[in-house]
């Protein structure tokens, strides 16, 4: 393939905008439509071999060379779509979070810290600040109190916190496809959450 047909095929594939993050020469389509790859460390313009070793290296997965997928950019599109997902779900900052629990704002994040250090409150890093994902909390901002023995597992391994919000928020397998927080809520079903969260745990620390 040669650069615009590799810009399409990426494009077609919905992959194009992962190339950057995944440390790969990415692309920008001048005024005539042509794709204008560049190296991702200097900046300079990728030449016909750097193309070939790029559009070799995409289409190394699978058996048929012609056909093939790049896994790596798939699996970033998909936590890109999941992080996306997980975003437009109820959070909170340390100054929400006081409103709700009736506190200053230095109070809320002195307890939210202690809380975090223990393993027992999910609180997940994004640009350059912290947002506490709302679902574990009750009405007084506080952890539910079923969620304790399913977090402290998951938090005290080496699963990162975006994993670990994606895992209680969806549908999991190792559940039979229910929702591992909203199950938890059930006194039936609350062993069998906890025992999968230290199974993917127990994964986690390989």
């Amino acid at each position: 393939m040669n650069g615009d047909q590799l810009a399409d095929w990426l494009e077609g594939l919905g992959l194009a905008d992962h190339l950057a993050a995944a440390g790969l020469p990415s692309f920008e389509r001048d005024l005539a439509g042509i794709a204008r790859w560049r190296d991702p460390s200097t900046g300079a313009p990728l030449s016909t071999e750097q193309l070939a070793d790029l559009d070799r290296m995409l289409h190394q997965d699978g058996d048929e060379p012609a056909h093939a997928v790049p896994l790596a950019l798939v699996q970033l599109r998909r936590q890109a779509q999941v992080r996306a997902a997980l975003l437009s779900s109820p959070t909170h900052t340390y100054a929400t979070l006081a409103r709700v629990r009736g506190v200053s704002e230095n109070a809320a994040r002195f307890a939210v810290h202690k809380a975090a250090e223990r393993g027992a409150l999910l609180v997940v890093p994004h640009d350059g600040g912290v947002l506490v994902p709302a679902f574990q909390l009750d009405d007084a901002g506080e952890l539910r109190p079923e969620l304790g023995a399913v977090l402290e597992p998951l938090l005290t391994s080496a699963m990162d916190t975006w994993q670990v919000w994606a895992w209680l928020t969806q549908p999991a397998a190792l559940l039979g496809g229910q929702v591992p927080h909203e199950a938890a809520r059930d006194e039936d079903e609350a062993p069998i959450v906890r025992h999968a969260a230290v199974r993917l745990a127990e994964r986690a620390k390989g």
